[in-house]
């Protein structure tokens, strides 16, 4: 049984390969940049058809994603907005799913605007604190949770979610962007399918865009894999080989970007500028021994209220280092204005609700040397003065 790092860089079973010899010893594992495949006669194929089916390179992100999670199968789309279109089409009208009111923006959008145009029903609840099961109607099919949260880092028991989900024959969603497969498995937990935006973590390197879907369900796995093909969101060659590069540096990334995280936590504590600072990893966070109990780290996101709106511009316009941008989980650490980059659509009444206000950042800490970021923090502070 190989270790979480060295399953960032080798499958254990490479039985369908057969032998080294098929990609001439390559140890980058091949692009295979083509649309179609050609047949030896009628009835025979090489195992390949037409790349909006399925192409090698992907095929083998897929299997390097389902082995990080432990799931049965993966499946790799153009992004992780793209991931959550596919999944959300095993569900039909006048189907109701329970999602927690605290998500990145753009699950938000998609499910108030497409999914409920579509006739799908939703229910808001902060999931690690309210009474999930009394949403439960005879019409639940589902409950979609992220953990910890974009961007308040709330934490679900994701043991406790699986009971309640299985309890009532609901299938348990769990986005797993924010900790990555190197720092929690929901699978193991009892979740059904596991999201990422792989664009994020698992690429690592903000140079392309991905999201997966992973499940341990043979009946999820079966649905999905006829969608996956009739929809054509599956991810392109190229950046299959883009994902599957950085994941071989996932457990280095990881590990790194979280020491620095907790560094740039502990001083951000002794800022009188800063109002709150929200990360998993504090022992006062609510979710701490949750995140104890079921993953095997606290991740590089970092949540924090300054004392005012203006105090806040002024440092986003102040970064030199740091770069102001959306997204996370690259190698270079990104500060996001949550009220007008990631949760610009969010209603208003809900994103406040949720505590985003317009004193909220979010940082997504990186590997650069983390004196380095503290400095360019610390010149920022200095210059809102």
């Amino acid at each position: 049984m190989l270790d979480l790092q060295t399953k960032c860089l080798h499958l254990e079973d490479k039985s369908e390969d057969g032998c080294k010899k098929l990609h001439y010893g390559s140890v980058s594992y091949p692009i295979y940049q083509t649309a179609t495949y050609a047949h030896p006669g009628v009835g025979q194929s090489t195992g390949f058809d037409y790349s909006r089916l399925q192409n090698p390179t992907r095929a083998q992100l897929e299997k390097v994603v389902a082995q990080l999670e432990g799931g049965i199968d993966a499946f790799a789309l153009s992004s992780g907005m793209a991931a959550i279109t596919l999944l959300f089409e095993i569900f039909a009208p006048g189907d109701h799913i329970i999602i927690d009111s605290d998500l990145y923006g753009g699950s938000i959008r998609l499910f108030d605007n497409v999914s409920s145009k579509n006739g799908i029903k939703f229910s808001r609840a902060n999931c690690s604190v309210d009474d999930v099961e009394s949403l439960v109607q005879e019409n639940t099919k589902a409950i979609y949770i992220e953990t910890p949260t974009n961007p308040m880092m709330n934490v679900t028991d994701i043991s406790k979610m699986a009971e309640i989900a299985k309890r009532h024959r609901l299938l348990l969603i769990v986005d797993n962007t924010f900790l990555s497969p190197y720092f929690q498995n929901p699978l193991s937990l009892g979740a059904d399918v596991v999201i990422h935006s792989g664009t994020k973590y698992l690429a690592g390197h903000n140079d392309t865009l991905a999201g997966f879907i992973v499940t341990g369900s043979d009946e999820i796995q079966e649905k999905l894999r006829f969608l996956i093909k009739t929809t054509g969101a599956g991810l392109p060659p190229f950046d299959s080989w883009l994902v599957l590069r950085g994941i071989k540096t996932l457990a280095v990334r990881m590990e790194a970007a979280q020491k620095n995280a907790q560094k740039i936590v502990d001083w951000l504590l002794k800022q009188n500028q800063v109002e709150k600072v929200i990360y998993p990893g504090l022992e006062n966070h609510p979710g701490y021994k949750i995140m104890k109990k079921q993953s095997r780290g606290f991740g590089a996101m970092v949540t924090f209220d300054l004392k005012s709106e203006e105090i806040a511009k002024k440092i986003l316009g102040s970064v030199k280092l740091i770069q102001f941008a959306e997204s996370l989980g690259g190698v270079e650490t990104l500060i996001t204005y949550p009220t007008t980059q990631t949760h610009a659509d969010v209603p208003e009444e809900l994103r406040l609700k949720n505590g985003i206000t317009n004193a909220t950042l979010r940082l997504s800490v990186g590997i650069e040397n983390a004196e380095d970021l503290i400095y360019d923090l610390q010149q920022s502070f200095c210059q809102e003065k």
